[in-house]
This record gives C-alpha cells, structure tokens and sequence, in this order.
C-alpha cells in the first residue's frame, strides 16, 4: 500500500515538473494569448468588431492559423454579451480551444488492441526529430513494461541506422538492421517477422524524410505500408506523423501532404518548447481532425508525453 503511494506521488511529481516545463516552453506563445489580450481592453473596451479583429490578428500571430482562428472568432461573438473583461475572454477562448483539441476522430486508434505485436509506422520530413521521437517512444514503452523492437527503415539517409542504434541502446529495445541503402519495406518486413518470433509487443517502424534516388517518397512510404499489412494483417496499427512545431504552418502542408497518402491516425509534435508557434497545436486538430498523440519540450529520453489536452491549454493561458 505505501509503495502504491509513493508510487502515484513519483508520478504525480513528474506530470508536474512536465507541466511547468510545458508552461515555460509556450512562454511565447502565452505572452500573445494571454498579456496581449490583456491589452486589448485597456481603456475598458466592450467587445465589438473592432475588438474581435484584433483578437483574430493576436490567434493568427500564436499561428492557430486563419481559418481556425475565423472559427474561434465566430464561437467568441455568440458569447460577446456575457463577456465585459479580459478574464472572461481568456475564458471563453479557453474552452472554446480545448472543445477543439477535445474533437474525436474515425482515424483513433483504439488502445485496447488485442493484436500483438503492434505496429507503429513512423513518418514525417528530415529534421523534424523524427528518430529523436522513435527513440523516446521506445524508452516510453519499455518503461511501461512493454517488449519494444525497433525497426530501422530510413537505410538512406547518412548515419540514420546508427543513431537509432545508439537510441535503442539508451532506451533499453530491440533493433533490426540492414545495411545502408537497403530496401526499406524488407527491414519492416523482416523487423515484423523477428517481433512475433520474439512475442514482442511493439514495433516502431521508421521511415526515411527525403530519399536519395528518383523513386517518390510517397510511394516508398505506401510500399512498407503495403509490405507491413501483407505481414501483419491490420498492421500498421498507428500511423505516427512527427512534426516540429517550430515550422509553424508549414507543418500544415506536411500534414495534408502525408495524410492523403497515408491515412495519418496520430500526430507526435516536436520542439514545442521556445516556439512562438504554439498555436499550431490547434491549427492541426481542427483542420485534420487527427489526434495528437505526443508532445516533446526538450532533449532529454522522457521529454516526450502524452499529449494532455487541458494541461496544454492551461499552460497557454
């Protein structure tokens, strides 16, 4: 019984310091959505047009992007006669985000699922943080007392399969490997075939962002998508999109591109601490309707989280 005590206090600790890393990291961001909109009603402002187009040039600018912005805009009017201060607009914004992030999609994966191993196929660009991201998903699981492989998929871009080696080692996982250059959709097979001989639980898969020959990257994803489900029926469980938030509405684009060639079920967001770009986080669930899964605010093995709805938007505020 103690144990289980300290164990929930350890835990509960933990969220914490994420939380106040989380509130530091959109720092930026807050000032814009929370000092600027103190600003707005200086000189005891009602809220009119002239005040509501403002609020809408501040979303834009935390990057929620404009159309999702036209859209909390219009949700905020409907309100506009029982808000008469800046603390009741932060309000009102603040569960009219979280009724955003909140949206379910056809695409969630249900974590219930019976299927062993399960398959997580992980894309996204170069220099998102995307094996960074591989690499702490594995430690994330393991410590859950999951049976992690890893699968080492981009063989094309230079130092990729070594690194991610050195990051199974650090997370404590499996690893299979081909030489560089080698087909990619043969590594996942080959990783899915070793993972059910092995009776692990999850395989994460990882892809290349650029690939170095002529063949599309869109198609190359599509073939180990293919490769993998031939393997494992109803594989690949979870498609994971890793995008840096820094890239602000470029990380729109990114998303419809590998979304309609894909099916993107989830979405890991990367280097959300220092941005400006906050925002995002929201330009991305109202748009797509795809859950994000996972936030990263740092460097560090465990700097990588669910992704909290509330928390965040309470560290926005």
């Amino acid at each position: 019984m103690a144990f289980n005590w300290f164990k929930k206090k350890e835990d509960s600790d933990e969220k914490n310091i994420f939380f106040e890393r989380l509130k530091k990291g959109l720092s930026k961001t807050r000032k814009i959505l929370s000092t600027d909109i103190d600003d707005l009603f200086t000189g005891k402002r009602e809220i009119d047009d002239s005040l509501l187009e403002e609020l809408e040039e501040l979303l834009i600018t935390s990057d929620i992007g404009v159309q999702t912005s036209m859209d909390l805009i219009q949700r905020i009017s409907k309100k506009s006669s029982k808000i008469s201060d800046a603390k009741q607009l932060k309000n009102a914004l603040k569960e009219e985000i979280l009724s955003l992030l909140n949206l379910q999609t056809p695409k969630q994966i249900h974590k219930a699922a019976s299927t062993k191993p399960i398959v997580i196929m992980v894309i996204g660009v170069n220099g998102v943080g995307k094996t960074t991201t591989i690499g702490k998903l594995a430690a994330k699981f393991n410590s859950e007392g999951k049976k992690v492989l890893i699968a080492a998929g981009d063989t094309f871009r230079a130092a990729a399969i070594e690194q991610l080696v050195i990051w199974a080692d650090r997370a404590g996982v499996q690893i299979v490997k081909h030489k560089d250059n080698a087909d990619p959709a043969a590594v996942a097979y080959d990783s899915i075939e070793a993972a059910i001989a092995r009776g692990m639980d999850i395989v994460l898969v990882d892809t290349a962002g650029r690939l170095h020959t002529k063949v599309n990257l869109m198609e190359e994803l599509k073939k180990i998508k293919r490769t993998i489900s031939k393997k494992l029926a109803g594989a690949p469980h979870e498609i994971l999109l890793v995008l840096d938030a820094t890239t602000g509405q470029n990380a729109l684009s990114q998303a419809k591109l590998f979304d309609d060639a894909l099916g993107v079920t989830g979405i890991a967001l990367t280097k959300l601490d220092g941005t400006a770009k906050g925002g995002i986080v929201v330009s991305i669930c109202n748009t797509f309707k795809i859950q994000l899964k996972y936030i990263g605010i740092g460097e560090k093995i465990d700097d990588l989280q669910d992704f909290n709805s509330k928390e965040f938007v309470d560290a926005l505020f």
